[in-house]
């Protein structure tokens, strides 16, 4: 398929998905074009690939084959058509809509072109009856035509961008769903450092701490712990120059402290220029505290250990004694046995050994 044809198609699919407000100016055009004509019909068609479409109501509906189109022709030459008899044409004479009983004799169309050259279908009138225009006819079927698809236009122009509102109040809705719904702490500053939009979060940690309700335009600064000011300056300078940075820290807020995984993102445009900062944080205080209480219950237990080792260490160094000195006093000789008892001995020793290492590495 040539591409000019393919992008013609592309125009004709976008006009066919259109809604029609204006269905009442549409019919008005048509009906001043038959009058015009001193016909009793008129019709506005777009020609698809296999397909002539017609305007009814408020949308394109199909009407009949391509190769059975008086409009087909239009859209080929790109040029008004006037067709005197089609009963004493060669190309229409065999079209059903010929033969028929009362059927088309005279045909006229106009094309609907675009601006970009590209011709769709037509502004069409006919009557059962031969006919012929006028030079001033002929002229004002052109300019109807031209009405035509500027509100054609004008119509796509509002469909699309209807639709193109209502799938950003879709993503909006999403995106604030997920914005005001997430625990983590969301802050959009401007240059300044004053607040453009926070979320949920935000609020409630503001308000807790300060019992403030804060809103777009309020300086974030006055809710910096001053121990953290500089720290936060240097963070929101680095951001602005184009740097991402990741804390996790202490903070304090008012009567609130808490430990938070923070992180600084430049905010930018569509051209790429920094608006901005991004700023996000989560609160992981439960975490540190989990972690501290885990911690702190591993070294006692480890102390423990520690204790009970040594206390198990004690019996084993007395035994450990005792068969020193049965030894030299030659009773290993005498009772093999002792040997084996030894060798336990050894083996409990040594396992204790393992048990104090272990225990002295993990509270430490």
């Amino acid at each position: 398929m040539p591409y000019n044809e393919l992008k013609r198609l592309e125009a004709v699919n976008r006009f066919l998905k259109v809604q029609v407000d204006k269905q009442e100016e549409f019919k008005e055009i048509a009906q001043l074009a038959a009058d015009i004509c001193g016909v009793p019909n008129a019709l506005i068609t777009l020609i698809g690939q296999d397909t002539e479409y017609v305007l009814f109501n408020d949308r394109f509906i199909p009407s009949s084959g391509r190769d059975q189109s008086f409009c087909h022709y239009v859209v080929e030459s790109e040029h008004i058509m006037i067709v005197p008899d089609a009963q004493l044409d060669p190309n229409f004479k065999n079209y059903a809509a010929v033969t028929r009983e009362a059927g088309i004799r005279f045909y006229a169309g106009a094309p609907l072109t675009t601006d970009d050259g590209q011709t769709l279908g037509s502004l069409c009138v006919f009557d059962k009856n031969p006919g012929e225009l006028t030079g001033i006819q002929t002229k004002m079927l052109q300019n109807l035509a031209k009405q035509v698809i500027q509100l054609l236009d004008f119509e796509s122009n509002i469909y699309f961008l209807k639709e193109q509102y209502v799938n950003a109040k879709k993503l909006e809705l999403k995106m604030n769903s997920f914005f005001e719904s997430t625990r983590s702490n969301h802050l959009l500053l401007d240059k300044d450092l004053n607040i453009i939009c926070c979320n949920k979060a935000v609020k409630d940690l503001i308000k807790k701490a300060y019992n403030v309700e804060i809103h777009p335009g309020m300086d974030i600064k006055q809710f910096i712990d001053p121990e953290y000011m500089v720290h936060f300056m240097e963070n929101c300078r680095l951001t602005l120059s184009g740097e991402s940075i990741r804390l996790e820290l202490l903070h304090n807020f008012g009567v609130y402290s808490g430990w938070f995984i923070s992180s600084y993102d430049p905010a930018r445009n569509n051209d790429g220029e920094i608006i901005g900062i991004s700023y996000n944080s989560i609160d992981i205080s439960k975490r540190i505290a989990s972690q501290q209480t885990a911690l702190a219950q591993q070294r006692k237990l480890g102390h423990i250990a520690f204790i009970q080792s040594h206390e198990f260490r004690r019996p084993v160094a007395t035994i450990k004694g005792m068969l020193n000195l049965m030894e030299m006093d030659g009773y290993d000789v005498t009772y093999p046995l002792l040997k084996v008892i030894r060798n336990s001995v050894n083996e409990i020793d040594d396992r204790i050994v393992e048990i104090v290492n272990f225990t002295v590495k993990s509270a430490g």
